[in-house]
């Protein structure tokens, strides 16, 4: 008979989540089958930058899981073992990363006495002291001492399975139409991002649609983020960038879907079921700020055009370690965020996962002060070449893995226990 196990997942950051644990998670209940009652999920959150403070309700959305603790607690439970609500834990169990930083697997299995995993997409280390790594590729294990190579097995590429999660959104089926030419439009979850994303991208959708009446725009709207909140950043009494990007106004209309409804006559669909595969898989183009979304669509194959708009130097603040902390202090914050923006920009670093991946641009990267104007003419003269935008969906699939990550991953987790 088999005794009561523990599975305990480390994870971060909203990216993570949805793209990472979620498939996991799902994966490991459907191969459990019967024993699914005798296994119990538990997931612990470690302090992330990009963290947007729904996380918690993210991942107890998820029915898989069992139990959830924030990353407010995460200091106190790798110091001293405790949980907020001292969770007990059964004899046996495994530990696996999903997010954060591989140390934190090591301490934590040491601790509870438990086997240990983790998925290594870049790369993987402490593989002295942890029992097996899922790879996404072969280059994860070519700077691996030869000792240690056992260890590890490719799985692939969890972001490719978003592929195979592609839903439908109620109310937008009449979007899902291959005759429809679809734009996406990613301004972004956190108020500094949005206050330039939102007038930025919605002033491009104005004039494409002036060019391509037949174009349709949606909003893939953050699990995170009020309607009503969004909404804020289109109206000019409340974001003041606006009035430097365009003299437009946006009213949100609660209908079914729910719509932003522009002066000049343009309807702007707002789509509040997450995640949004399923329409961003039939995009043509997105526009997209830098982030998580940028590897989601990578994964997708969706072409994109990533803006990073310089008009508020300071609103990017989502840096790790140091800088991060910097950016983020109280007071004086704003001036280092500003201060290493400047620095990091003319360094021309890359910000978009696909071209990080890459170690080159396979989709374009807008930096500065950002006109409506030139992005909308790039993204036309991308719509009017489709060969060009065939070129970047050949470049997306090319450099990320195969699909069906999840579950050998959890084919894994579950040969540590039974």
């Amino acid at each position: 008979m088999v005794q009561s196990i523990d599975i305990l997942i480390l994870s971060n950051g909203p990216g993570e989540l949805t793209t990472w644990v979620s498939p996991v998670v799902e994966a490991l209940r459907k191969q459990l089958g019967d024993q699914t009652e005798k296994v119990r999920i538990s997931l612990i959150l470690s302090p992330c930058p990009h963290a947007t403070g729904k996380e918690v309700a993210i991942a107890n959305s998820y029915p898989e899981i069992d139990r959830v603790q924030s990353s407010d607690y995460f200091w106190q439970f790798l110091l001293s073992g405790k949980t907020a609500e001292n969770w007990d834990w059964y004899p046996q169990g495994v530990v696996v990363f999903l997010g954060g930083d591989q140390f934190f697997t090591v301490i934590t299995a040491k601790r509870l006495g438990y086997r240990s995993i983790i998925y290594a997409e870049w790369d993987a280390r402490w593989w002295r002291w942890i029992d097996r790594f899922a790879a996404m590729n072969s280059q994860v294990i070519a700077a691996i001492p030869s000792e240690y190579s056992a260890k590890f097995k490719i799985v692939g590429d969890l972001m490719a399975d978003v592929q195979l999660r592609q839903n439908k959104q109620k109310g937008l089926e009449f979007l899902s139409d291959q005759n429809v030419e679809l734009i996406g439009l990613l301004p972004g979850s956190k108020p500094a991002k949005l206050a330039q994303g939102v007038p930025l991208t919605l002033a491009i959708a104005q004039y494409l649609h002036h060019q391509r009446p037949q174009t349709r725009f949606i909003i893939p709207v953050a699990p995170t983020l009020e309607l009503s909140t969004l909404a804020q950043f289109a109206d000019p009494q409340f974001n003041p960038i606006l009035s430097q990007i365009g003299d437009f106004k946006a009213t949100l209309q609660d209908d079914n879907p729910p719509y932003f409804q522009l002066e000049s006559g343009l309807k702007i669909y707002l789509c509040t079921e997450t995640p949004a595969y399923g329409l961003l898989s039939q995009c043509r183009l997105c526009l997209t700020t830098i982030g998580a979304n940028t590897a989601e669509l990578g994964s997708l194959g969706v072409p994109m055009i990533v803006l990073l708009p310089t008009q508020q130097l300071d609103a990017m603040r989502a840096w790790d370690g140091i800088p991060g902390l910097l950016a983020n202090l109280p007071l004086v914050g704003s001036l280092f965020a500003k201060a290493i923006n400047w620095i990091v920009l003319k360094q021309g670093k890359r910000f978009a996962w696909p071209n990080i991946w890459a170690k080159s641009e396979i989709v374009p990267e807008l930096v500065g002060k950002l006109e409506a104007k030139t992005v909308a003419e790039l993204a036309l003269d991308y719509l009017q070449n489709p060969e060009k935008l065939q070129q970047i969906r050949d470049r997306l699939v090319e450099v990320r893995g195969e699909p069906g990550a999840a579950e050998k991953l959890a084919k894994m987790v579950l040969e540590q226990v039974f």
